[in-house]
């Protein structure tokens, strides 16, 4: 059964804290696939992980390119696992899949957006009510992150 986090951003953005938690998972040797709810946010974060620090490379490919299956990180719309992740983000909102085949599942969800809140919210329940061992954690005032759960 997959070790389920939920990520509660109140410090700052998603374009903010992603990076560094996909370097972490990148640095762990985990193929990870990023879910977001549409192609334009796909592709806006896809420009982002490229450009977001003047030093940084953090391998990614979005399922509209060519190989995803051999991308280390996936920006992906779909429910799918083209790449053979063993770690998945679920963000800004997306549904997960029914079944959770990972290693791990990490939501992470924008504290500032209504939906993105209640979405979170309704996974919590009916994940916890599934049985699953869920961990909450919270953003402190200085962007780190904090297990509340």
């Amino acid at each position: 059964m997959a070790e389920i986090l939920f990520y509660h951003l109140t410090e700052s953005k998603l374009e903010e804290a992603l990076p560094a938690l996909l370097e972490k998972s990148v640095e762990r040797g985990w193929r990870v696939a990023v879910q977001v709810g549409n192609a334009e946010r796909r592709d806006l974060l896809d420009t982002h992980l490229w450009t977001y620090r003047d030093d940084s490379f953090l391998p990614h490919g979005t399922d509209e390119a060519s190989a995803p299956a051999e991308q280390p990180v996936l920006l992906t719309i779909d429910q799918g696992n083209v790449n053979g992740a063993t770690v998945r983000f679920i963000v800004d909102g997306a549904e997960p899949a029914d079944g959770l085949d990972y290693e791990r599942v990490v939501f992470v969800f924008d504290g500032h957006d209504q939906q993105q809140l209640e979405s979170a919210r309704a996974n919590w329940k009916r994940l916890k009510g599934a049985a699953h061992a869920l961990t909450y954690w919270q953003q402190t005032p200085e962007g780190r992150w904090e297990r509340k759960a």
